[in-house]
């Protein structure tokens, strides 16, 4: 056998955790509603599909901005032809006023600053490359992003060095753990080259308060180490408290901050439901990170087409306006639905604001508290309830017992699917806790079978609202309307 690289041979990538095993449990017998009923549902998959409307109306009207209609197909060579690394102006420009618009325009964005890269994957790579030698390491809260593991890690020989967080304090990031971490690394004779954070917090659904930014601002000025401020769920705050940036805290006047030290990652997959186009951003207040970080660029550039396309859409004040607002309403709908379901069979969450998920709380079905029983309960969810949902310990949670479950991605029949699945395993284990009234669910684009129109009528409360029922106002979008 002809030898390969190490890269090559070893296990990098993360594939082999059990945060991919279920997606591959979804591959091999994905739902569908007349098809594979019996099928499992990807919960596993933060997307935000519940926005796609608003994206195609505008697509509808816009026909021009597309290379491949009569309308477009003008612009069509001076776009497939070379397009140099810094990408094209107008997109730079555009995606520099949206992540300010995103962040209610209370701090702007250099365009001259935004570096391109294939996703938010790309991005954190491009970085690590940027501040980090082999062998040194970044600093992460837990729980955090699987994908980290290979983002940072796998082609660039960095080591991440987890920063314990707690449930007992709603796994709120203090300056004890942060320096408990940084001396458990000088420990180990590695040197510590910076802090990633991610703001919103997936796994968690949770903002960082200005108190904590600042906090860790201060960390890492005292330490001269970089930090990294993954801020790919942004537009997906859907209430109150707001999303504060790590650029407005650094514009602060009690804030002293070597702005050489503040990088941001930012991406269009989560706030604008666009992750096959790979759309990535890196943001940095450093020169020489700009500037190497665009050379880097070159393997792994936004197609034209794309920046084209985005340059468009996000040039237009009047849909973003709307769509910003809208997003986060159709969020909010969501969310509220699907925690407030889960609670009537006795499943809780923590308290989240923000994301395309929740962190649910699962630790009073565990035979023991243990991360072996942790994966015993997962495969049970996974291959007899048959939904692909993520254990905690995959996003190297200190405590066994949480999960975390997408919800924006998938319909409303699949999702009133999922819940009736676990509507039903929890009466099975006795934890139905909340008695249910019956009522007729809200219509449904699909049309169900009868016996399984009877058994939703069964999950349904008066309670709970169609996530096209009238609603209150998310307190966050009413305050801004």
């Amino acid at each position: 056998m002809v030898a390969m690289s190490k890269i090559a041979t070893g296990n990098g990538h993360g594939e082999n955790s059990p945060y991919f095993d279920g997606w591959k449990a979804y591959e091999t017998n994905p739902f569908h509603p007349t098809e594979r009923p019996e099928g499992v549902i990807q919960m596993g998959l933060a997307e935000n599909q519940l926005c796609f409307n608003l994206i195609k109306n505008w697509l509808i009207k816009h026909p021009e901005a597309s290379l491949c209609t009569p309308q477009g197909v003008n612009k069509f060579k001076e776009t497939a032809l070379f397009q140099d690394y810094h990408g094209m102006p107008e997109f730079r420009q555009a995606v520099a006023k949206f992540m300010g618009k995103v962040r209610g325009d209370r701090v702007k964005f250099d365009p001259d600053r935004i570096v391109m890269s294939g996703g938010a994957t790309g991005a954190h790579e491009m970085v690590a490359f940027c501040l980090a030698d082999p062998g040194e390491a970044f600093l992460v809260p837990t729980p955090y992003y699987p994908g980290f593991d290979r983002d940072l890690k796998w082609r660039t020989g960095v080591e991440l060095v987890p920063v314990n967080c707690e449930s007992c304090n709603n796994f709120k990031i203090t300056r004890n753990a942060l320096e408990a971490a940084y001396v458990k690394v000088q420990e180990a004779n590695l040197r510590v080259k910076g802090l990633l954070i991610t703001n919103p917090s997936n796994p968690l659904g949770t903002v960082l308060d200005r108190d904590t930014l600042k906090s860790m601002v201060r960390f890492i000025n005292d330490k001269n180490i970089h930090l990294i401020g993954d801020e790919i769920y942004a537009s997906t705050v859907f209430m109150e408290p707001e999303f504060v940036s790590i650029s407005e805290i650094i514009e602060e006047e009690d804030v002293e901050c070597n702005r050489d030290l503040i990088h941001i990652v930012y991406s269009l997959s989560k706030d604008m439901g666009f992750p096959g186009f790979r759309v990535g951003i890196v943001y940095s207040y450093n020169d020489s990170v700009v500037s190497c970080a665009r050379k880097m660029s070159s393997f792994g550039l936004v197609s034209s087409q794309t920046q084209h396309l985005i340059a468009s859409m996000l040039s237009d004040d009047e849909f973003v306006d709307n769509f910003i607002i809208e997003s986060k309403e159709l969020l909010f709908n969501r969310h509220k639905y699907f925690t407030w379901s889960l609670s009537q069979v006795g499943i809780g969450c923590l308290k989240g604001n923000a994301g395309l998920f929740i962190w649910m709380d699962l630790r009073k079905l565990l035979k023991e508290e243990t991360f072996a029983a942790e994966m015993e309960l997962w495969r049970v969810i996974t291959n007899e309830v048959k939904l692909n949902v993520s254990p905690g310990s995959s996003f190297h949670c200190q405590e066994p017992g949480w999960f975390r479950v997408c919800f924006a991605n998938m319909d409303d029949y699949t999702m009133k699917v999922a819940l009736l699945r676990i509507r039903t395993f929890m009466l099975k284990n006795n934890e139905a806790m909340v008695p249910l009234k019956l009522c007729r669910p809200s219509s449904l684009k699909l049309s169900l079978s009868r016996s399984l129109s009877r058994r939703m009528d069964d999950f349904m409360s008066p309670g709970i609202m169609s996530p096209h029922s009238p609603l209150p106002q998310s307190p966050l979008v009413r305050a801004r309307t």
